[in-house]
């Protein structure tokens, strides 16, 4: 008999919720919640074809062990006995750091796998941590730590009262305004204000989807963004357009960053970013004008050695124009958990990475130093690595030198659904949990959403019998290596009593777990509209609850930094940006005419879906998008099969002909590529598309360790005409 439960996905940051139907422990459909009081009027293809990947024809069911050039099945207890042993063994031989791990994107949507893998973490004593955020918002956090005080203060939009919107390397037409921050429906929001006389301005080298509605599209040079902000900031300031209250009050700072700006001439910024001065001037008027404003600076502008400085001037444009903790601006919602105090009582260990000397950001380093990490002798060499729930060689920079230092690893564990490039030279395999088959908490985070919410997603399916949700394999890890969780001396053997416990009396809620972090962050949970949310209530709300409505004056308040101000000017970014301002105007080299772009496509995720049945109807691949004037030039006529190469490297992939990007831009999707191996009977790998990010090298932004993944010089030649 089919039966209808209610959960949200956990693919991306908005969190939609989900109505499941199901009979039989398999999905037959999924739609939105419309009783989900916060994400009803949000759904995407990728929430409804999650079934598809629980039922994935190549998912890993078991640990698997490799034995030569196969795979064989084991259990968890062999499993767990070789890994700590292993992991052990290096520790003892190389130090701590021997011992690392790199998280992706599915592993960030589970507050508990979090928790416990940086519990088993500290347990160690490793600081050879990885994130995928280095890939593409570590500046955001960077700025944000500067400005702010806290890494993970992050303003949201209040959409519904702005009436000028100035875009930045941002699509919410398909990203539906995602991306450290959520704002269910906020591209159909923000159109609803355009209808009603606001403006919407897009700066992007590509005429996206939001651009085609936008009433202004500002075509920038790739890479050039901060020369546009900075232009921006410079006639605002240089033409008293500023909120003299807040540039009074809430900021300090504010002679360097005139200093900054008075210095820099408008003309070259305007040739640095290919938009005339005179439109930026206009721009700039209409901006400081509006009664309420914001500007939103997403990843299109943080793939870019500049793209700290982008990201900081989008802060900058904002705070001097009055836009911060006013209506129709950029606010900061506490959530229901106050987690800039929880992070602050468990800060990250200072840490320099060994090779290159860089330190941590957001708790993590960057996916570019991996390769030498790996690769250079020494003690806190790494030599044993999980890979938890991602795929670093294609969502990172120069993946043909990750793939071969991972070969060079005495230990490689994933722990994933399926087998996926990054892991083909994997020791164990270890089968993870879908979030369709998991509880998890939206609480943490909460303070990316627009509104105070909570929601406790339940588990709508029952694993297969061997598969465990990763947060009890980095528990079991601990245990088996006996180092100690959360570094808590005498934690361990009060695990193991509360297990001892839960099977003496049948109940499997006493042992030691998830549920357990879950409810210790309720009963911190903070007041919202006079009430502290419970536990039970929690529970017994199957669609979440919107705890209160939006609220203003939160902002001073959550400021990390001396005196409460907001420090406007830090000087490694004043510092940056002059550097940016002595560098020639952007030339094309000869031998690489091309700079690369990217573009997000609603129904890709990353790396990790791209293969299911019933995702990207138009076809599962990547084209390179060229201007048709570009192509007729160099021959190359729709379909036709094309190098696209760097000194770093080249991909083949078709030729699709559009007026959308600028000229000298080639424009190939990120994400795709990626191999999905047959770890049980050694099929051939399943492939669609090309990597283009192998065409990167390991250049980064210096302030965020931020690869630059665009703004590549390429070059495109013809390698096939099309059939």
């Amino acid at each position: 008999m089919p039966q209808t439960r209610y959960t949200y996905c956990r693919y991306c940051p908005a969190a939609c919720g989900l109505k499941v139907t199901v009979e039989e422990n398999r999905v037959l459909t999924i739609f939105p919640d419309k009783q989900n009081p916060h994400s009803w009027r949000d759904f995407c293809g990728k929430g409804r074809t999650a079934g598809r990947l629980v039922e994935h024809p190549r998912r890993i069911l078991a640990p698997m062990r490799r034995e030569g050039e196969r795979y064989v099945e084991a259990t968890w207890e062999e499993a767990l006995a070789d890994i700590a042993a292993r992991m052990t063994a290096a520790v003892e031989h190389g130090g701590p750091d021997a011992v690392g791990a790199y998280y992706g994107n599915p592993a960030g949507f589970s507050t508990s796998n979090l928790v416990f893998m940086n519990a088993w973490l500290d347990g160690i004593g490793t600081q050879n941590r990885y994130a995928v955020g280095s890939v593409d918002q570590n500046a955001v956090h960077v700025v944000a730590e500067a400005l702010y005080g806290s890494p993970i203060m992050v303003p949201t939009s209040d959409i519904d009262r702005c009436d000028y919107f100035l875009l930045v390397g941002a699509n919410p037409a398909v990203s539906a305004w995602n991306w450290l921050e959520s704002a269910p429906g906020g591209w159909r929001r923000a159109l609803e204000r355009q209808r009603a006389g606001a403006t919407i301005v897009v700066v992007d080298p590509l005429r996206t989807e939001s651009a085609d509605r936008a009433d202004l599209h500002l075509a920038v040079r790739p890479g050039q963004d901060w020369a546009l902000l900075l232009a921006l900031v410079a006639v605002i300031l240089g033409e008293g357009l500023e909120h003299r209250g807040d540039c009074a009050d809430l900021v300090t700072g504010l002679p360097e960053l005139r200093a900054l700006a008075a210095a820099a001439d408008l003309d070259d910024l305007a040739a640095r970013c290919d938009i005339p001065a005179p439109r930026i001037r206009a721009v700039a008027r209409d901006f400081a004008a509006a009664r309420a404003a914001m500007v939103v600076t997403r990843t299109g502008t943080a793939l870019h050695t500049s793209g700290t400085v982008a990201e900081w001037l989008g802060h900058v444009l904002n705070l001097i124009t009055g836009r911060m903790d006013r209506p129709g601006g950029r606010r900061f919602e506490p959530g229901v958990l106050d987690a800039l105090r929880i992070t602050a009582l468990a800060p990250a260990t200072p840490h320099l990475s060994r090779i290159a000397g860089r330190p941590l950001i957001a708790g993590a380093h960057a996916v570019s130093e991996l390769p030498a990490e790996i690769t250079t002798p020494g003690r806190g060499q790494l030599r044993a690595l999980v890979l938890n729930c991602g795929n670093p060689v294609v969502s990172g920079p120069d993946g043909a030198a990750l793939d071969a230092a991972l070969a060079d690893l005495e230990l490689l564990v994933a722990i994933d659904v399926v087998q996926r490039e990054s892991h083909r030279h994997a020791h164990w395999l270890l089968p993870a949990a879908h979030w369709l088959e998991r509880d998890d908490l939206l609480a943490l985070t909460s303070g990316m959403h627009d509104e105070p919410f909570v929601h406790l997603g339940r588990a709508v399916l029952r694993p297969p019998p061997q598969v465990r949700e990763e947060w009890r394999i980095f528990l079991d890890l601990a245990l088996a290596m006996e180092v100690p969780l959360f570094g808590a001396r005498g934690l361990n053997t009060f695990v193991r009593a509360t297990r001892w416990l839960a099977a003496r009396t049948g109940r499997p809620g006493l042992a030691f777990g998830a549920r357990w972090v879950d409810r210790l962050m309720i009963a911190a949970a903070r007041r919202v509209g006079g009430r502290r949310p419970r536990w039970r209530e929690i529970a017994a709300a199957p669609h979440g609850l919107v705890l209160g409505p939006r609220e203003y004056g939160h902002f001073r308040a959550a400021l990390r930094t001396e005196g409460k101000r907001v420090r406007i000017a830090p000087p490694e970014f004043l510092a940056r940006t002059r550097e940016l301002l002595a560098e020639p105007r952007p030339e094309t080299p000869p031998a690489f005419p091309f700079q690369l772009g990217n573009r997000r496509r609603r129904h890709s995720m990353n790396s990790w879906l791209n293969e299911l049945p019933g995702l990207h109807p138009g076809g599962k691949r990547n084209d390179a998008l060229l201007h048709p004037d570009d192509a007729a030039a160099l021959g190359i006529a729709a379909g036709d099969l094309i190098r696209v190469s760097s000194r770093t490297g080249a991909v083949e992939l078709r030729a699709a002909l559009s007026d959308r990007p600028r000229r000298g831009v080639v424009v190939i999707d990120h994400g795709w590529g990626s191999r999905v191996f047959d770890p049980h009977g050694g099929g051939a790998p399943e492939v669609h598309g090309a990597n283009r990010n192998l065409l990167a090298d390991a250049t980064v932004d210096p302030l965020s360790q931020t690869a630059a993944l665009n703004a590549v010089f390429v070059a495109v030649e013809r390698v096939q005409p099309s059939r």
